[in-house]
């Protein structure tokens, strides 16, 4: 029996240090030299990124294979998110970090943490630098948790204190947290357990900001208030009534103006208020809950309505995240209300420019 206990703490060892080894070595490629070493312009503003799918980069080969359906199925490779479309308008300007397969998943980068080495990014992905959002993310992962996003941008932005000083961190998370109560809501908005998501977001997010500014007090953070889920296309035929519009704004008020009211209170920190900002662009239900929605103009051959579908005529695409249209859009208001909260000295996206890079995009056939 002792000899057994001798094999089971050696077998014990050798599992523990073998764990070890992949801790450290499985995933840990670094993004090559040349993507690590490219030219950047000096005064180039460094973008980071905390969130869900609604700033996963949609060009993720591992996240989204090739042929898959997801973001723009046939239409994916056209079909790009926000922070790409930036860094395509305006990437002399923002820069988001190099681009490549970079991080570890959860689990690997928490045991490398554990060991005493970094964690980099989790999940692995294929993404700018800076970008830690990833899809079916919630508010409990930005400070803790398989993903951690905020402690481990963290320990990137440390590596280049300086740089950081005119950096810039957008935090848009808080949608899967809040629709996840979307019927509960439409009932009753002030349920308990709609007040505890609306209490868990606030925290993670001002406790994001407090950890930010405790060694990067210069660095600049803007706080995306979230959508109205129900404006959604494939919520059309629900949520149809009076009452059920009235509870949904009711909640979606309280959450945001809790976000709003942080910003406000917080040094170097500002707003971003997504809810008006589709409502002006894509309009929104009537006071009796029935669609009344926008349509969008691109230029003047393009029309873009509040449905979901691949085609870039869709606001959507078909798995019912941002489209093309909607996130040049998205990113042209962006660039707009960084310059309008912190003085920055950004080009501003014009019209012209969004027509520009959507048209072509747009009249491309699927692949």
């Amino acid at each position: 029996m002792r000899r057994l206990g001798r094999l089971a703490v050696a077998g014990g060892f050798a599992l523990l240090f073998a764990a070890g080894v992949v801790a450290f070595n499985v995933g840990s490629d670094a993004l090559p030299a040349s993507a690590l070493n490219r030219p950047v312009p000096a005064d180039a503003i460094p973008l980071a990124v905390l969130g869900d799918s609604n700033s996963h980069s949609y060009q993720d080969s591992l996240a989204f294979k090739p042929g898959s359906e997801g973001r723009g199925g046939a239409f994916r490779a056209r079909t790009f998110n926000w922070i790409e479309i930036i860094a395509r308008l305006r990437g002399k300007e923002l820069d988001p970090g190099p681009w490549g397969v970079w991080g570890h998943s959860g689990v690997i980068a928490s045991a490398r943490e554990a060991l005493g080495a970094s964690g980099d990014r989790a999940p692995r992905k294929e993404d700018y630098r800076y970008n830690f959002a990833n899809s079916g993310a919630g508010c409990a992962n930005l400070m803790a948790g398989r993903f951690q996003q905020a402690p481990r941008l963290l320990a990137l932005m440390d590596t280049e204190a300086d740089r950081w000083k005119r950096g810039v961190v957008v935090i848009r998370m808080g949608l899967n947290d809040w629709a996840g109560q979307l019927d509960v809501i439409a009932q009753d908005p002030a349920a308990p357990g709609v007040r505890d998501v609306t209490a868990r977001c606030t925290r993670a997010i001002r406790e994001t900001v407090a950890l930010i500014h405790a060694t990067h007090p210069e660095t600049k953070v803007l706080v995306v208030g979230i959508v109205n889920e129900a404006d959604d296309p494939g919520y059309v035929d629900r949520f149809g009534t009076a009452r059920e519009s009235a509870n949904i704004d009711k909640a979606l008020n309280d959450f945001n103006g809790s976000l709003r009211a942080l910003a406000e209170s917080s040094n170097n920190t500002a707003y971003f208020d997504d809810a008006a900002w589709v409502v002006a662009r894509w309009g929104r239900r009537d006071a009796e809950g029935r669609p009344d929605y926008k349509t969008v103009a691109i230029g003047t051959t393009l029309q873009v309505a509040n449905t979901a579908g691949d085609d870039p005529r869709n606001a959507l695409v078909a798995d019912h995240h941002a489209g093309l249209v909607w996130n040049a859009l998205w990113a042209q208001s962006l660039v707009a209300r960084l310059n309008n909260a912190f003085g920055l000295p950004l080009t501003p996206i014009s019209d012209q420019q969004v027509a520009d890079f959507v048209l072509p995009l747009a009249q491309q056939p699927p692949r």
